[in-house]
């Protein structure tokens, strides 16, 4: 593959005018049937990223394209599955390999809408789930806005990482930039790689080991983080060298979605819930993590009274390390990650945290991008969240697993939390928009 994909790469720097050419079509191959499984659509895209990144496109243009050309892949799979239906086995490629279509059948018969949600992040099952929903005419409505949402976090997911590097790779970044930056993500790569490892062979103390990771991380940070200065200053130039109106509106919006006040009301809403439905060991695990990150939070970021960027026209006084919207969306959807995955097999519970981790993400971000937070602050925010949540896990589960939520307590809980964030966004989105213009 590397002759055939350096070729591709070469072809595309001397033409960069078919870039955002490129970009679509790959993503939407990435996410189209058969196709998907036979062409390594992964790593291409993370290649056209990477020269996305370099200059030529931005990155508003980068993930509108990738989200663009995933749904479409997504649109004309549904619809082979839907013409086909039980002949799309007779097809070339499916007819020698059975097992392709057979798991993600298997995977949309239990799982349903969540299997298109979830299945998304799955490599093998990604470009097969369209169209097994065609093939047992799921409502085309419903699996377009399925479609459009799992469509938006995986293009986040998939294509900033890359756009990022090609970013990085052509400013003048400080002195010392790569070897601190290697240092964090080599770190978060071996926590991923634990964690992963521990959880699929079902290990009996992974939540353990994903606590004391999180919290040697985080550690490292609170004590290391004068030494990052060159990755947080690096960052924060590529961060803001890319600002635009279109993005500093999206920001701000979800930027409001984290603040400590929207945080508690949802967060106690949630502990609510489970106490009214008696829901007793699901109750106290949440309300635990999501108090205790909160305390952990306000009490370590007056310990280490670190002075936030400054970047806002009108500078917070508060102080930045670690950063409250980052640990309080960590806890809130990574709780709510945990809680979903109860009773499912070890695939399901990590995609059902990924999945927890994308909106938790975005609003992380958005504090580095509007200025409001070093990358550390919002990083170090997300360990504790994570070291809080996994210890909270252990101590609850070390009498007996934590069963699955009844489907009647989900009827309660999506509704009302959906209901919340849908009523913070609209109520502070013209004060927020006042606040963080320039």
């Amino acid at each position: 593959m590397g002759p055939w994909l350096d070729s591709v790469t070469g072809w595309l720097t001397v033409n960069p005018q078919w870039l955002a050419a490129a970009v679509f079509i790959v993503a939407c191959v990435e996410c189209l049937a058969i196709a998907g499984l036979i062409v390594p659509g992964t790593v291409l895209l993370f290649a056209v990223a990477v020269l996305a990144g370099s200059g030529a496109l931005s990155l508003g243009e980068t993930l509108l394209l990738g989200f663009l050309g995933g749904v479409l892949g997504d649109v004309v799979s549904y619809f082979l599955g839907r013409h086909f239906h039980q002949n799309i086995r007779r097809l070339p490629g499916l007819r020698h390999h059975p097992e392709w279509i057979g798991s993600a059948e298997a995977y949309f018969q239990r799982y349903g809408i969540a299997s298109l949600l979830v299945g998304r992040f799955i490599g093998p099952l990604r470009p097969m789930l369209p169209m097994v929903a065609g093939m047992f005419d799921m409502p085309f409505p419903r699996f377009f806005a399925v479609s459009l949402l799992a469509g938006a976090g995986w293009s986040v997911a998939y294509l900033l990482p890359g756009w990022a590097t090609g970013a990085a790779i052509r400013l003048p970044l400080p002195e010392g930039f790569w070897p601190q930056a290697g240092v964090v993500v080599g770190s978060l790569a071996v926590l991923i790689g634990l964690s992963i490892n521990s959880s699929l062979r079902q290990h009996r103390k992974a939540t353990l080991l994903i606590a004391g990771l999180s919290l040697a991380i985080l550690t490292g940070l609170f004590l290391g983080y004068p030494h990052l200065s060159a990755l947080d200053q690096g960052l924060m130039t590529l961060v803001q060298e890319h600002r635009s109106p279109m993005l500093d509106e999206i920001a701000v919006g979800v930027t409001q979605l984290g603040e400590f006040r929207n945080m508690l009301v949802i967060s106690a809403a949630l502990t609510i819930l489970l106490l009214v439905t008696k829901q007793w060991r699901h109750m106290i695990f949440a309300g635990s993590t999501l108090l205790v990150t909160a305390l952990a939070n306000t009490a370590t970021k007056h310990l280490f009274a670190r002075v936030r960027p400054e970047v806002l026209s009108d500078p917070l006084t508060s102080y930045s390390m670690p950063s409250g919207h980052a640990s309080g969306s960590f806890a809130l959807f990574l709780t709510l990650a945990v809680l979903a995955g109860r009773g499912q097999p070890p695939r399901m519970r990590l995609t059902w945290l990924l999945l927890g981790c994308l909106p938790a993400a975005a609003i992380a971000l958005s504090r580095v991008y509007l200025g409001a937070h070093w990358p550390t602050d919002v990083l170090a925010g997300a360990m504790l969240a994570a070291c809080v949540c996994a210890a909270s896990l252990w101590l609850n589960q070390r009498q007996g697993p934590l069963n699955a939520l009844p489907p009647r307590v989900w009827w309660w809980v999506l509704p009302t939390l959906g209901a919340l964030f849908a009523l913070f966004a609209l109520r502070h989105l013209p004060h927020a928009m006042l606040r963080y213009a320039y």
